[in-house]
């Protein structure tokens, strides 16, 4: 009879936690709404959309590739918890200025015809087969990793010797992301210690931050005054790591990009507040012999109530993924 009572008992007090949990789980979802976009399966795909246009939504990221014919990156970009719509005119990882010693090649690299794939894993190739003017295979891969990351490979296959070549790679943002700042080896508000420093007006219209001196010689070797609309950057201090930022008070949100050291030799923007509301990357920076195949990365995180040193390891956490992926590469 006891043994009965017990098992009886057992049962009840079981049925209870099990109620009182399920409580608990329905209380979390509708405090925090994150809770509700973890439980449910994520999906870090492309998706096609008619012809030549990708869509994507992550649950916390939703937008398109390829809108409107044109190929000008990221669009339509909305940052889903909040309903933050993220990009500017002409879109978020655009392939924009294309460089060489002293040259450029046409207006921008979104004027040009391109095609684009989805992949099997889920990402979208573009290809930019080579013209008469611009000598030059490049090959861009968009692929989501995380609810809130984007990583995209570039690759440029040269028909002719490329020297010191250059993809300005573009993101433009609405007038919400006023705020743009490039993390600096040697930061004047920080008594010359390294950290983010604020692009204000008072440093000039637009700016640059380079990797080193050395590089400088690329940035002042004519390219920058080609017409139309040349452009005369202020030199800023050194960037310790590749990494710029735009932050908006609208729901606290934040954007970074990012690049290894060995990809990128310059970030620049316009001043705090500056209308374009942009952010760039200056990739490769290096000669590229005909015939040889050379790749640069970059990525893009959104997210909120993040401060510097958390970006900070954002960027080491980058780094070490494609150490490991190199590491893992080399073993096949």
């Amino acid at each position: 009879m006891l043994n009965k009572y017990v098992s009886i008992r057992a049962k009840n007090m079981f049925s209870a936690t099990v109620l009182i949990c399920m409580a608990m789980f329905v209380i979390g979802l509708a405090v925090n709404p994150g809770v509700r976009a973890e439980s449910q399966s994520v999906k870090l795909t492309f998706t096609s959309k008619g012809k030549d246009e990708y869509v994507f939504d992550t649950g916390v990221l939703r937008g398109k590739l390829r809108k409107d014919g044109r190929t000008l990156g990221l669009s339509s970009v909305v940052h889903v918890p909040s309903g933050v719509k993220l990009d500017g005119r002409f879109g978020i990882f655009s392939y924009y200025r294309i460089f060489t010693t002293n040259k450029r090649y046409g207006h921008a690299a979104w004027d040009w015809p391109s095609v684009l794939k989805l992949l099997p894993d889920g990402a979208v190739q573009i290809v930019w087969p080579a013209e008469r003017d611009h000598p030059f295979e490049m090959t861009a891969i968009y692929r989501l990793t995380e609810q809130m990351t984007l990583d995209l490979e570039t690759t440029v296959k040269a028909h002719k010797d490329l020297h010191q070549f250059e993809v300005f790679l573009a993101s433009y943002f609405l007038e919400t992301f006023p705020t743009s700042c490039v993390y600096v080896g040697r930061n004047p508000k920080m008594e010359g210690k390294p950290g983010f420093l604020i692009a204000k007006k008072s440093f000039g219209d637009w700016q640059m931050f380079p990797k080193d001196e050395q590089v400088l010689q690329i940035i002042q070797d004519g390219r920058w005054q080609k017409e139309p609309n040349p452009v005369k950057w202020a030199i800023m201090p050194c960037m310790a790591a590749p990494v710029g930022v735009r932050r908006s008070a609208v729901a606290n949100l934040t954007v970074v990009l990012m690049a290894p050291p060995n990809d990128c030799f310059a970030v620049s923007t316009p001043y705090e507040g500056e209308s374009h509301c942009s952010l760039y990357l200056s990739l490769f920076g290096r000669d590229v012999q005909a015939g040889e195949t050379a790749k640069s990365r970059s990525r893009l995180v959104v997210t909120t109530d993040i401060s510097n040193d958390r970006i900070l390891d954002l960027y080491q956490k980058y780094i070490k993924e494609l150490r490991g992926r190199a590491a893992s590469n080399a073993d096949l």
